[in-house]
């Protein structure tokens, strides 16, 4: 598209947008064909299928943005990732809310139906968040949009189930999960949020059996719960060993109130002696700490008594000990009962309280503020709850992922995160990959009429196994959501069916192909380490053999940008599954940002009120500001504050380039023809373009350090200060009949290259803007983002760069000056010159007209001396600039106002010290007070010293 248009005087990002996106589109312009070039990667974390752009989304995808344009501008084959989720959870709770809301529900349906309907609604209204990406200027590959559902990619989730199965390291077991009762699923520890409720704490006197007391005579132990409700399942009493009170009672029995249960006591650690009674009651079937210390004591996981159904309501466990009245009632209703009963029992030790007043007073509890899980979908607590499902051995896949860190095959930025990593992973615990869901992978297991279990791609797959006598029934559970993402390096490159070698084979062999119900409880199998490996970790030569292969080109990825806070929901479990299948790490780097907070530095929830709609900003903004602020404000990870001002400052700066633009094309200043710098003899010009290879040099060292805010600071200053504050007011003079046309012509050249190479640099962060712009100033043979990355074939010059710096700070302090004494900027000052080198003398001759119109001084001669009397004296470099203030203003009045704002300031600034070195007031008053008191105390200290230094002008 060739458009060389006079550019209109008011710059509108939102016709801009609409124009350019769907032109970038169509032209294929996302991924050109360079089968030859280096290729360049990026997968995006795949957006839920239910979701829609929020403030994070913008943050993360446009750092993927910037890298992916960056990398298309420097010739290399780039290809951006995109696709969806689709979101177990979330999708089919969306859809139960339809059926909902016309009073209509799941279980009405067959399974097979109700899927459909799931299927129907992804088409009508799932992806609406690749809609919203576009408007953030996106430039993904759309050409291979990939969804987790759709048939290669579930072709390969089946088949990494199977690998694994066959390899000994999925297998089902019996333990406890975090069962959501809302839902009626498992979820993981990942998806469960922990908030503080006002609850209580109970504690019961559990009598001593068969006549047994403890030394001081007590017939009875004292335990403690939040819980009083699995005390109707409770399997023992643990107390420590070193615990002298219980040593002679250990071994021995309590016999439960209510159940008349006998329950042993043992010895665990997890009994601390200095915490309440020493003595713990436990439950392990429905408490994950009870549960390790039930099968320290030799509790199977089999045997653990269960006393929950999937709504956590109360059943009748395997001894039949629960009262009839318990069963089928609800666990906080079980709660009120058990207290109840352990009242009228006499069993409940109450919780003393002294008053004011010297009484005491008796409640049944102890007030507690309790940590208490939710789900996050659910919203509803958490119930550890005993069942079978599918686990993967973590443990045993975090091993070759690990090691790729530590070697550096991944290298983890910001650094810092490498400590957490490793902490998570080398206590990484079994992962449950099953979920009680319609919606999802269908996991490949079927049970047969044998008792036995068959993992199989396919149901005649798993028949032959089984044998034709045998009749199998499908497991009814699907995959974990991130079970399947976890596959998305390599899975969205096509894999299995690209031409690749098979996964590397594991030390000792593949696990059986059959497992009984309810298996072992770890896995036999040993993931080999890299030593063991046929290539060294990391080792990508292997894929790297047929090229033509999407997959063995752009397999590892380069980079994976996400939040921290999926570190370990995707990331990890990403490493884990490539260095397993591929033998190769997924991605070189991966770079975790922060969150987008609200201004006054609160985590954004929707119930706070305090949420961003990033396409507002956009409607109003802009995307090109929005997203210039995104790369601003990210600083290596750390979180980022909203600050809509910003955003607007942002908007200013593309209206800044616009009006910049203008400027050119009415002075005849155009589309380069070359990459290369243009030949100069000006030093305003070789000044520019010596600026333009420091600015190239420092974009491409941030973005090699992944330092987005270092970049959109260099281009930043390098647009504003350099180019349209300083060198198109240096060349007015030029471009005017006062310049010779030799010198006019050479400066147009210069300028319009130096443009070209702005619009070519900030195009990775304002990539509207600048294909607007790339076509308004010439005709092209092809759009911005495709063009090439700099490439002056020029040096900094240091005579040009000194002199240059003169002249700006010359008219800089004399601008300044005049402001600070109140003298209007059009008024005309003779300037007389003290103490000037020759170098200095030289600029001086060549600045006469530049100093006239951008100083509004006339250079008296070089000979001539300051006449006595009031005067402004501004030193630049070696040299004093004398200006005469007699008529220009009253100095005595001047002087005095001057003074007087002084003393004002400076009475502010000592105040606001006095604040912030009272530790009281650091120490106690809100962060957000303190940071305003350090801001406010730094500009008054500014404005005094810049005060201070105007009356000293005066003498």
């Amino acid at each position: 598209m060739t458009d060389k248009t006079e550019l209109p005087k008011t710059f509108d990002p939102s016709a801009i947008e609409a124009k350019w996106y769907p032109h970038w589109e169509e032209t294929n312009a996302f991924r050109p064909e360079r089968p030859d070039a280096a290729p360049y990667t990026i997968v995006n974390p795949p957006p839920n299928v239910t979701g829609s752009l929020h403030i994070g989304h913008a943050l993360d995808n446009t750092l993927q943005d910037i890298m992916i344009r960056y990398e298309r501008l420097r010739g290399k084959d780039a290809l951006w990732v995109v696709g969806t989720d689709h979101a177990g959870i979330a999708t089919q709770m969306v859809v139960e809310r339809q059926l909902e809301a016309k009073q209509d529900k799941r279980t009405n349906y067959s399974r097979e139906d109700f899927v459909k309907k799931v299927w129907e609604w992804k088409e009508e209204s799932g992806g609406q968040i690749t809609r919203q990406l576009r408007r953030l200027g996106c430039s993904m590959d759309w050409s291979r949009e990939q969804f987790t559902m759709d048939p290669h990619f579930s072709k390969a989730v089946l088949k990494v189930f199977v690998d694994l199965y066959n390899q000994g390291l999925i297998y089902r077991d019996k333990r406890l999960v975090n069962w959501d009762p809302k839902l009626k699923t498992a979820i993981s520890d990942l998806e469960v949020e922990t908030r503080e409720v006002q609850g209580s704490f109970w504690h019961f006197r559990y009598p001593l059996a068969d006549g047994v007391t403890l030394d001081d005579g007590r017939d009875h132990i004292v335990v403690a719960t939040t819980r009083p409700e699995t005390m109707l399942a409770d399997m023992a009493v643990a107390v420590n060993g070193a615990d002298p009170r219980y040593a002679s009672v250990i071994g021995k029995f309590v016999e439960l109130p209510i159940t008349g249960r006998r329950i042993p006591i043992v010895a665990d650690d997890h009994a601390d002696p200095e915490l309440g009674s020493g003595a713990v009651k436990i439950t392990p079937g429905h408490d994950f700490n009870d549960f390790e210390v039930g099968r320290s004591a030799g509790i199977a996981a089999a045997d653990m008594l269960n006393m929950f159904d999937a709504e956590a309501k109360v059943v009748q466990t395997a001894d039949g000990l629960i009262p009839p009245e318990f069963v089928g009632v609800d666990r906080f209703d079980a709660r009120r009962q058990v207290v109840e009963q352990m009242k009228a029992l006499g069993r409940l030790v109450p919780h003393v309280v002294t008053t004011k007043d010297g009484e005491t007073v008796e409640h049944d509890a102890e007030p507690r503020t309790i940590q208490t899980p939710y789900g996050d979908r659910g919203g509803v607590v958490i119930e550890p709850w005993l069942t079978d499902q599918w686990y993967v051995d973590a443990k045993t896949l975090a091993q070759p992922a690990i090691e790729a860190v530590k070697t550096g095959v991944i290298e983890i930025v910001p650094k810092s995160w490498e400590k957490t990593f490793f902490h998570w992973m080398d206590n990484i615990q079994p992962w449950c990959v099953s979920r009680q869901l319609w919606w999802g992978h269908r996991i490949p297991a079927w049970y047969g009429s044998d008792g036995q279990c068959y993992v199989a791609e396919t149901e005649a797959e798993a028949q032959a196994l089984a044998g034709e006598s045998v009749t199998l029934e499908r497991d009814a559970d699907v995959l974990d959501t991130w079970f399947s993402s976890a596959l998305w390096p390599f899975a969205t490159l096509g894999w299995p069916d690209a031409e690749m070698p098979s996964p590397l084979p594991l030390a000792g062999g593949a696990g059986s192909a059959l497992l009984n119900r309810g298996g072992p409880e770890t896995s036999p199998a040993a993931m080999p380490t890299p030593a063991n490996r046929q290539e060294p970790l990391g080792d990508p030569s292997r894929l790297r053999e047929g090229r033509g292969s999407l997959l063995a080109k752009h397999y590892p990825n380069d980079l994976l940008i996400s939040g921290f806070d999926i570190l370990f929901f995707w990331d990890a479990r990403m490493a884990m599954m490539g260095t397993h299948f591929m033998g190769a790490a997924p991605w070189k780097q991966l770079y975790l940002h922060g969150l987008v907070r609200a201004a006054d530095g609160a985590k954004m929830s929707k119930s706070k009120g305090n949420t961003v709609d990033p396409l507002g900003l956009i409607d109003q903004y802009g995307a090109d500001a929005l997203r210039f602020f995104m790369a601003a404000m990210e600083s290596q990870g750390r979180d980022i504050k909203m600050d809509e001002r910003r955003v607007e400052g942002y908007r200013n700066f593309a209206t800044k380039l616009w009006n910049a633009s203008r400027f050119c094309q009415a002075n005849g200043i155009g589309a380069s023809a070359s990459v290369a710098a243009p030949e100069a003899t000006l030093a305003v010009n070789r000044w520019i373009i010596g600026e333009v290879v420091d600015t190239v040099a420092a974009l491409d060292k941030a973005l090699a350090d992944l330092r987005f805010d270092a970049a959109a600071n260099a281009i930043y200053h390098f647009v504003w200060d350099q180019f349209c504050d300083w060198y198109l007011e240096l060349i007015k003079p030029v471009l005017s009949a006062e310049g010779n046309a030799g010198e006019a012509a050479e400066t147009r050249a210069v300028a319009g290259w130096v443009l070209d190479q702005i619009l070519v640099m900030l195009h990775p962060f304002m990539p509207f803007i600048t294909e607007e712009l790339w076509h308004a100033l010439g005709d092209r043979s092809g759009d911005l983002i495709l063009a090439a990355w700099p490439a002056p074939e020029a040096n900094v010059d240091a005579d040009a760069k000194a002199e240059t710096e003169w002249r700006i700070a010359l008219v800089r302090e004399i601008r300044s000056a005049k402001n600070e004494l109140g003298i209007a900027p059009g008024a005309r000052l003779r300037a007389f010159v003290q103490d000037a080198n020759d170098q200095t003398q030289v600029w001086i001759n060549g600045f006469w007209s530049g100093a006239q119109r951008l100083a509004r001084i006339d250079f008296a001669s070089l000979e001539e001396s300051a006449p006595e009397g009031a005067n402004l004296q501004i030193v630049v470099n070696e040299a004093t600039f004398v200006l005469p203030l007699e008529g220009i203003i009253d100095i005595a009045a001047e002087k005095a106002r001057l003074a007087k704002a002084l003393e004002a300031v400076s009475k502010e600034a000592k105040s606001l010290e006095g604040r912030l070195s009272n530790p009281a007031f650091v120490e106690k008053a809100k962060p957000e007070a303190v940071e305003k008191a350090r801001a406010d105390h730094a500009e008054k200290s500014a404005e005094a010293e810049r005060l201070s230094a105007a009356l000293a002008r005066l003498g």
